[in-house]
């Protein structure tokens, strides 16, 4: 199975041009190479390239060809007369141009499926994501990463504490049971009624809505709840909700399991490098949000190979994550697997698809 048509090919790289004209001996010898990476992660030589095609080539033949598409920039040699490994212009065009995709089995279309139901019926969204991210680090041997936002959380309780003359805590309550709380800064003329006003306002409107809709509904009835509320409820609502709904990233959570796969299979002492400094990326919680906010330019699967991306640019790590969806399919995350360039492309891919499509429906029955 080929890549889908909804699968978005990166305009950046320049995998195009004479790249495509490769001839079938060109393209063939250069799967070899590929897949022998993605297999051991060791560089191949020519001999055993030469006993791998379905066609009858010498080692000689197949050395000239690997030199044609190391000066294509494909493929490069790690040492001195050493075999040769796909750079990531290589693997990008690989995955743009050659890759096909495998399919799920039944078994762990099952086991997604009811991973993500039972956690559904007894946890918190934020629970529910987790178990989800387990799941598919321990099927794809990758760390599972999800980002979402709290501010699309539907809410089912909000209540307002003074806790100093100017600051007050509001305390949300969601429908998945999660409790949130956040500070909010007020007058200190503000009276304590105003407080309890507001609560009392936005309770009888907030159940099983977002912040942000709750949000949209007062300013296009502003007048109605100044005359309902007063100048001064209004005013703390307003001033309360917009900097929530508003506040872009603010709400954004990361949830991160499975760290540990990057440790298995090692080849290399060099590995043990490139996995601390993954460790050291995925510390940064804000690079890696920005890179899965990334993913959602597109419906489909988006995949991010090494320095395409300053996050990865010196773990030498690759990225595959797709969006998820509310009930009026709105994104409002996306999900997805880290691991090394020599990722599983072609059993993961469809694996990140599935999982979205199913936490997205898990969500719009919620």
């Amino acid at each position: 199975m080929s890549l889908p048509l909804d699968y978005p090919r990166d305009p950046a790289r320049p995998a195009g041009g004479s790249l495509t004209s490769l001839n079938e001996r060109s393209r063939e010898i250069f799967r070899q190479i590929v897949d022998s990476y993605l297999t051991s992660g060791e560089a191949v030589g020519s001999r055993h390239v030469a006993r791998l095609l379905p066609m009858a080539l010498s080692a000689a033949s197949v050395r000239n060809v690997m030199q044609d598409l190391e000066e294509l920039g494909l493929i490069y040699a790690p040492h001195t007369s050493a075999g040769r490994l796909p750079t990531e212009l290589g693997l990008r065009f690989f995955v743009d141009a050659m890759l096909e995709l495998g399919d799920i089995g039944p078994g762990e279309r099952e086991q997604i499926e009811a991973q993500v139901k039972a956690a559904a019926h007894e946890q918190p969204l934020e629970a529910v994501l987790g178990d989800a991210m387990s799941m598919l680090s321990g099927l794809t041997r990758g760390a599972g990463v999800v980002v979402t936002t709290k501010d699309n959380a539907r809410l089912k309780q909000i209540e307002f504490v003074r806790i100093e003359p100017e600051r007050a805590l509001a305390i949300l309550v969601s429908e998945d049971g999660s409790v949130e709380n956040r500070i909010l800064h007020i007058p200190a003329w503000l009276p304590p009624s105003a407080l309890i006003e507001a609560g009392n306002f936005l309770n009888a409107r907030i159940r099983g809505r977002t912040l942000l809709e709750v949000k949209i509904e007062i300013e296009a009835s502003h007048q109605a709840a100044e005359n309902e509320l007063g100048e001064l409820t209004t005013r703390l609502i307003d001033a309360g909700l917009a900097g929530w709904a508003d506040n872009s990233g603010g709400g954004q959570q990361l949830i991160v399991r499975g760290q540990g796969n990057l440790l298995q299979d090692l080849t290399a002492i060099e590995d043990l490098e490139r996995i601390r400094l993954l460790f050291a990326d995925l510390e940064t919680k804000k690079d890696v949000i920005d890179l899965l906010n990334r993913a959602e330019g597109g419906e489909g699967v988006r995949i991010f190979i090494g320095s395409e991306n300053k996050l990865f640019s010196l773990s030498g790590s690759s990225m595959i994550a797709a969006p998820f969806h509310d009930e009026q399919q709105r994104i409002v995350g996306v999900l997805g697997v880290i691991g090394p360039t020599r990722l599983n492309y072609a059993r993961i891919v469809p694996m990140v698809d599935y999982t979205s499509k199913v936490v997205s429906r898990m969500l719009q029955r919620r």
